[in-house]
């Protein structure tokens, strides 16, 4: 077992799970706003189910998708950060940024400021040479957050995870090194 890695932003606390966010994660994953780009909703089992990977994985490595949380309100409202993909990718083994948001929180920017600081993480305190991120090809949404965080795309895919002919089998992955990050943070600056 390893410490948390937890971390912040202006507006957000990047923190392991708690208890109290599964009921909130579970009534994002029956959202279908949330879930359009997903093979289908979650059921609440399935939910408490990813929470607790999510908590695990965090509790082993000390990194990965954590719970997201609005410094001001306190409020639990999605996960943003960093794993590593079980399936079987054309391009694994690799480390992903992933993140998946209530819809009342979307157009804000709050998925890109926790993103943006999970980039940090990987790339400073994990040392980590590359990012990826994928998504359906249809999701503009978070292909726009890709871009956003000065990620390029690089290819196409078909997702293994996915069955023959499924509408959301055709993935694009986008990529990001350590030197173009640390060029962006620069240039912020």
């Amino acid at each position: 077992m390893t410490d948390p890695i937890e971390f912040q932003t202006t507006r957000l606390l990047l923190r392991q799970w708690k208890p109290g966010d599964r009921v909130p994660f579970a009534a994002m994953n029956a959202d279908p706003r949330v879930m359009q780009h997903f093979p289908a909703l979650l059921s609440r089992a399935e939910s408490d189910a990813m929470a607790d990977r999510c908590q695990a994985l965090i509790e082993e490595r000390g990194w990965g998708f954590w719970a997201v949380e609005l410094k001001a309100s306190g409020t639990f409202i999605g996960f943003v950060g960093l794993h590593t993909p079980a399936a079987a990718l054309p391009f694994s083994p690799c480390v992903e940024i992933g993140w998946r948001l209530a819809a009342d929180y979307w157009g804000q920017g709050l998925a890109s400021e926790a993103a943006r600081a999970a980039l940090e993480v990987g790339f400073g305190r994990l040392d980590l040479s590359e990012i990826l991120s994928f998504t359906a090809v249809e999701n503009r949404r978070s292909r726009a957050v890709m871009e956003r965080l000065g990620m390029r795309e690089s290819e196409e895919f078909e997702h293994p995870g996915l069955p023959v002919g499924h509408p959301l089998r055709l993935h694009c992955m986008y990529r990001l090194d350590r030197e173009r990050f640390a060029t962006q943070l620069a240039a912020a600056d």
